[in-house]
């Protein structure tokens, strides 16, 4: 897994793993890595979510906001 940018200093993303049709992400409070996909996110929600991961900023909002329980259960 890749280290998240944390730009803001107060995201709660501590990791992220691109792949062509998911993203997992590891957050500070949890040993879990929750994995959301196009098939549980849809593809334009993991499309954005690689975006915001590459860029360092926003991801954790963005979970919060459009995609909160959508991972892989």
């Amino acid at each position: 897994m890749q280290q998240y940018g944390n730009i803001s200093g107060v995201s709660d993303v501590a990791a992220f793993e691109i792949a062509p049709t998911y993203i997992d992400v590891k957050f500070h409070n949890s040993s879990r890595i929750y994995r959301y996909s196009y098939t549980s996110a849809g593809e334009s929600h993991v499309e954005t979510m690689k975006q915001l991961a590459a860029q360092g900023y926003g991801l954790n909002a963005y979970i919060n906001r459009m995609v909160r329980y959508r991972y892989e259960k």
